[in-house]
């Protein structure tokens, strides 16, 4: 692991308090808007037009991965160009190239994140992460904080589009905003404070957490077929892709082993669900995923042996469709 400070690459180690992980916090946080006007962070300047912007991701963060399904689901492909990093870092973090699954820098030309990241502040300060939202016009970041990528890409563009699903509609949007509360401390981020943790306290804290939001979760989507009611929402895609990955990296790489996925009725029939809208699957690369944490991840795995399991078909039939036959019958 690593960051850049005042510009220059450091190693170092991860941050940790008490022996508890802590995340630091996304610094560039500009919004693009339909018209340039500020965005929900008070900040703004970047209008939303076709071909300007470019997003940096890795198939393998799931942070990165909620941004390219929204750039998937709202049939943005020729608004938003993309670059994905190779799945194993360098001696610098993230890495273009197409030797493992990843593609060249088309917007920069660049062969590392880290010089994107120097070329918005020669001066950066910070985890050289993904995803990053780019603006070619201006070659500065605008974003990258993955919660607020997405919120862009739901209604920003939706002049360049014919897609114009709401994942996050006003009228849902306090019940979304509770749920994702509890979904991203204890799972989203749940996963990397046990896996990350360096006492037996703080891993047993979160391990726990994570499988009590899971109970939870089990038995509201026993009652619905998705977080907030009967449509798909942000909550469901936010969740995904911690739940896509569990059972294949977090279950034994983060020792998050109390039980997995699979194991939950609801909870892996709902991850088949989401899993099967077209386009999402495509979005989904387990190679690369298992690849990035056993193989780079040294801190947690220093042998970096990849594990050849486990199997898992996600296009397996689900049960969901029950909840609109529920609903056909009360109507």
């Amino acid at each position: 692991m690593g960051q850049l400070v005042e510009g220059q690459w450091q190693e170092d180690t991860l941050r940790t308090t008490n022996g508890r992980f802590v995340r630091p916090s996304s610094v560039f946080r500009n919004f693009v808007t339909p018209d340039g006007s500020p965005g929900p962070t008070g900040k703004g300047g970047f209008k939303a037009e076709p071909g300007r912007y470019h997003l940096y991701i890795s198939l393998a963060c799931p942070w990165a991965h909620r941004t390219l399904i929204f750039r998937t689901l709202k049939k943005l492909d020729n608004v938003i160009s993309l670059s994905i990093t190779e799945p194993l870092y360098g001696k610098t973090g993230w890495e273009f190239g197409t030797a493992r699954g990843g593609t060249l820098d088309e917007a920069n030309g660049k062969k590392t994140l880290a010089e994107i990241y120097l070329i918005a502040d020669p001066r950066y300060t910070g985890r050289v992460s993904v995803p990053v939202l780019w603006d070619k016009r201006e070659r500065t970041i605008v974003n990258n904080e993955s919660s607020e990528i997405i919120r862009m890409f739901n209604s920003a563009f939706d002049a360049f589009t014919n897609e114009h699903t709401d994942y996050y509609p006003a009228s849902l949007r306090a019940e979304i905003d509770a749920i994702n509360e509890i979904i991203y401390p204890n799972v989203n981020n749940g996963v990397y404070r046990a896996g990350f943790a360096t006492s037996q306290e703080a891993y047993e804290e979160a391990a726990r957490g994570i499988f009590a939001t899971f109970d939870q979760l089990e038995e509201r989507l026993s009652r619905q077929r998705y977080l907030v009611g009967h449509r798909i929402t942000e909550a469901d895609w936010r969740l995904f892709t911690t739940l896509v990955r569990f059972d294949s990296v977090y279950h034994g790489h983060f020792k998050c082993n109390l039980r997995r996925v699979a194991d939950y009725h609801n909870l892996s029939n709902y991850l088949r669900d989401l899993y099967q809208v077209p386009g999402v699957a495509e979005t989904v690369n387990i190679p690369q995923i298992k690849l990035h944490y056993y193989g780079s991840q040294r801190q947690v795995n220093p042998t970096g042996i990849v594990p050849i399991g486990p199997e898992i078909d996600f296009s397996a039939p689900h049960d969901r469709n029950r909840f609109m036959q529920r609903r056909a019958a009360h109507a």
